[in-house]
């Protein structure tokens, strides 16, 4: 820990792949820069050390006296505005934000923004591949791959594409995207917003400024976002719904359509399942604001298939399929995952792990409709075992590979085993790659028995 005595131009509050992205824009603008993190031994602490030995690092604790000696502090997702010495240098008129403000205080291209609940990594992808499938030089992060503030060390491109999470939004004021989309909501981060709403409320502040708003109406909370002074345009996957991109049933064959204009056959998209529907769809929307040609969204959504750890496919042993949706780390993109597999009454679930209490009643319905059967892990197992007991038989594994030993010993030529955690993964693994990974590696650990 140092322990130099200085005003600092900024603070960066948290040492993971966001901050060490603000350390590391500010250090090259010339900027005094500290950093600070709760931990004793955060990830990326010897890398600051070795590239930037300049940067003063504080661990163990938010020390109140090194934030009020900054001029700007600038905080990571992982961190709470709401940490007592966060707020205590707020009181003291320390502007707080996060990289995605200062990114847009920046930034000399215009800006398209995805968020949601669930599906904004595979949004924000679709729409960065139609727009290079239609020529357009596009640069895209954000909380997905590179963090935004790494993106401004490229040459400035046509159009920014940003993922962006409730609590980068929570730290932003300065954005105006000239199209943005809340593309769902569902409880998640309960550990964090005291209620559903204010969560949604978060997400809503990507509508912010006077850009095109593309609002799924099938979603009550988003379609209540819904401002009718702004530019708008709308998205639905029920059949015929009065909307600017939905489905229309042409000679009993479903099409992606824009105003009922026929775009590209369902059973023609590479990703499957109906809540990809909807993704292709606000995809559409998207590729509309910027005036993309048809052509280059229908390439892109033929074949595109999805990204890793999202209904991904591991492997079809003995007739059963292993699929890896480790990425569905809340209620909501569980029963998604769920509801968009092929075979009702033939899914063995593996779920569970840190719920950030979330409610997980609506697993409910959804486990006595669709599951056979369900093995569960982590901290948080005996809730989802209270909500779908009596509905279900389920088991509990002390681990991830012991629960695919389980999963294979119930399942059947024809069933489907998908690993759709509904919960975070930090009790168990350092994050949902790692543990769809170890999901991947103990699958096909069964192909070689």
């Amino acid at each position: 820990m140092s322990t130099t005595k200085q005003q600092y131009d900024y603070v960066v509050v948290g040492l993971g792949k966001t901050g060490v992205s603000c350390v590391r824009y500010l250090h090259e603008q010339n900027f005094s820069v500290a950093a600070i993190d709760t931990r004793d031994i955060p990830p990326y602490l010897n890398e600051i050390k070795q590239t930037h030995p300049d940067v003063d690092v504080f661990t163990g604790q938010l020390d109140q006296e090194v934030l009020l000696r900054a001029d700007h502090i600038l905080i990571s997702p992982g961190v709470s505005l709401q940490e007592d010495a966060i707020k205590a240098a707020r009181e003291k008129g320390v502007p707080v934000y996060g990289d995605i403000e200062l990114f847009c205080q920046q930034a000399k291209a215009p800006i398209i923004a995805i968020t949601g609940s669930n599906g904004k990594s595979t949004v924000t992808t679709l729409i960065g591949e139609i727009a290079r499938q239609a020529g357009i030089n596009v640069e895209v992060g954000g909380n997905l791959g590179t963090p935004a503030l790494d993106l401004l060390q490229q040459a400035v491109p046509e159009y920014y594409i940003l993922e962006l999470s409730s609590f980068q939004l929570d730290a932003t004021c300065s954005l105006n995207a000239v199209a943005s989309v809340v593309l769902n909501v569902s409880p998640d981060h309960m550990d964090r917003y005291d209620s559903v709403d204010s969560y949604a409320a978060s997400k809503q502040k990507i509508y912010r400024g006077d850009g095109i708003n593309i609002i799924n109406v099938d979603d009550p909370t988003v379609a209540a976002m819904r401002d009718q002074k702004r530019s708008i345009l709308t998205y639905s996957v029920e059949i015929n719904a009065s909307v600017d991109f939905g489905v229309t049933d042409i000679d009993g064959e479903s099409w992606l359509c824009q105003h009922g204009k026929p775009i590209i056959k369902q059973c023609e998209l590479g990703l499957k399942g109906k809540h990809n529907l909807s993704n292709a769809l606000a995809a559409l929307a998207l590729a509309k604001c910027l005036d993309l040609p048809t052509e280059a969204a229908i390439s892109v959504l033929s074949r595109f298939t999805g990204l890793p750890h999202r209904s991904q496919k591991v492997a079809s042993l003995d007739g059963v399929d292993w699929i890896n949706d480790s990425k569905a780390t809340n209620v909501g993109s569980c029963i998604a995952s769920i509801e968009g597999m092929s075979r009702p009454g033939q899914i063995i679930l593996i779920a569970g792990g840190d719920s950030k209490e979330a409610d997980l009643s609506a697993l409910a319905e959804v486990a006595g409709q669709h599951l056979k059967h369900a093995v569960l892990i982590g901290v948080d197992a005996n809730k989802i075992a209270n909500v779908i007991d009596k509905l279900v038989p389920y088991q509990h594994a002390k681990d991830l590979p012991q629960a695919v030993s389980l999963a294979a010993a119930q399942a059947s030529p024809g069933d489907i085993v998908l690993l759709a955690p509904a919960c975070a993964s930090l009790d168990m693994f350092d994050n949902y790659q790692v543990r769809g990974e170890q999901f991947v590696a103990a699958v096909q650990a069964l192909e070689k028995t």
